[in-house]
């Protein structure tokens, strides 16, 4: 029964967060219905709405003029579209009994409930912060908001210091690495992995260490982080690990996020073992029929290993709140899962990966081979062809590709996508060998780099039979 109709025939929808899913679902939802039949209230506790956190290394790094670039949509453009958007507001508690949430204002402290007929949950994640002292010292950035990335740039303005000490060595490390040496600095990433970039294989990961030590990052791997040490003045003044101090006059941690669900596990709703939210194929949170989900803060089903996963990427939570403002707006859609795509850069080197690394393949209880090729971007004779290093892993006995990883130059990374695709159509190794694609001397060697590995990997599935 629904509790809140005694507010007239109009339904409420109410948004706890204003970035990708959020404000994709109210947009959609906006779409599919009009002001009279839909009211769309919508919270966000920070300042800027339908941001690019993607973008902010390349605004810290200078290939992005500014902050506003990266802003999609204003709270003015959405409060044009009869979207009640209300900044520096956040909620903090959802009441599902009662269908409500309470808010607050972040400047006066006031605060109210709001009633709803559907909630959607899009808090996002959060930076993981290491429980060690000095990790909230003056010089200490995370990165995950435009106001972060703001944060930190003030701090880079006002530093004499040009030493900058990067903790993890993931995506927003690797990226944040690069912007730092663009901005003039002397740059160590401490990583306590075996290589860099942990979404690889380590031999894959090689690769993009030896670029990194290639543009003068010193890079520190299978290192802990005991201590980030202070001054006098209790500003930053090195990062500490168990056999050595580094220097630092600004520290950026890129280890990682969490899904953002304090407010999701107060208010009782389920979780996953990544203390995602987790929810059905309409991205409905289970067991609540009114109460949807998507963006950082949801688990995912990942098509390749049958597995709840938390990836935090802009194009999943886009598509969420597609989903979620479509259901909600009464049509039908769905989110089937992921197969883990993802691309990066290292200045002209390009990382890309999708589908299962060697240990997410043991951790599924997947037997595999895998092979590893050296190929070029382009015919070897045309000019500018570049070398990439292509790994793929597939199933024993049945062929079925499991994952690929690409590591190089200019016309790499995209590359990935048609691994994805085959991936999500369930494709073999064997298969993908007669995939008919694009080929002329600019693009491609005759025998694309993908379809190499794919080939050299049918081989060794019919070898291991």
């Amino acid at each position: 029964m629904n509790m809140n109709r005694g507010r007239g025939t109009r339904q409420r929808l109410v948004v706890i967060g204003g970035d990708a899913a959020g404000m994709s679902a109210a947009s959609q939802a906006r779409r599919m219905k009009g002001a009279a039949d839909l009211e769309i209230v919508a919270f966000e506790r920070g300042d800027f709405s339908s941001y690019s956190a993607c973008g902010i290394p390349y605004w810290v790094g200078g290939d992005v003029a500014g902050r506003d670039e990266l802003i999609a949509r204003t709270p003015e453009e959405h409060r044009a579209r009869d979207i009640d958007l209300r900044m520096r507001t956040e909620v903090v508690e959802i009441d599902p009994a009662g269908q409500r949430v309470r808010a607050r204002d972040v400047d006066s402290g006031d605060e109210s409930w709001t009633p709803y007929d559907d909630l959607v949950i899009a808090t996002g994640a959060r930076p993981v912060r290491p429980d060690l002292p000095g990790a909230d010292a003056p010089g200490v950035h995370g990165v995950q908001s435009l106001g972060d990335g703001q944060a930190l740039l003030d701090t880079l303005a006002r530093t004499r210091g040009r030493r900058a000490v990067v903790v993890g060595a993931g995506y927003i490390g690797v990226e944040m690495a690069e912007a730092l040496i663009k901005r003039g600095y002397e740059v160590t990433v401490v990583n306590r992995g075996e290589e860099p970039m942990s979404t690889l294989d380590p031999d894959m990961g090689r690769l993009v260490h030896e670029a990194m030590a290639g543009l003068g990052i010193t890079m520190v791997d299978g290192a802990e982080v005991t201590e980030i040490r202070t001054g006098d003045d209790g500003r930053v003044r090195a990062v500490v690990t168990e056999d050595a101090e580094h220097p630092a006059d600004v520290v950026v941690l890129g280890i990682g996020v969490r899904p953002e669900t304090t407010l999701a596990r107060e208010a009782g709703l389920p979780l996953g073992g990544h203390q995602g939210l987790l929810t059905d194929l309409a991205m409905r949170v289970r067991g609540h029929a009114n109460i949807w989900a998507g963006g950082d803060c949801v688990e995912v089903l990942d098509l390749v290993s049958g597995q709840d996963r938390h990836i935090a990427l802009g194009t999943h939570a886009n598509k969420h709140g597609q989903v979620i403002g479509t259901n909600v707006g009464g049509g039908y859609a769905t989110f089937p899962g992921v197969v883990g795509t993802a691309v990066s850069k290292v200045c002209d080197l390009e990382i890309a990966r999708t589908g299962l690394r060697e240990k997410d393949a043991r951790r599924a209880g997947l037997q595999y081979v895998t092979a590893t090729v050296e190929s070029t971007s382009r015919a070897g004779y045309y000019p500018g062809s570049s070398p990439m290093t292509v790994k793929i892993l597939a199933e024993r006995r049945t062929g079925r590709l499991l994952g690929v990883q690409i590591v190089g130059r200019e016309g790499a990374a995209k590359r990935v996508d048609i691994a994805a695709v085959a991936l999500t159509a369930g494709m073999t190794v064997e298969r993908m060998t007669a995939l008919d694609l694009g080929y002329a001397p600019p693009f491609s060697p005759v025998w694309d780099p993908v379809l190499v590995a794919a080939r050299k990997a049918a081989k060794a599935v019919s070898a291991s039979a």
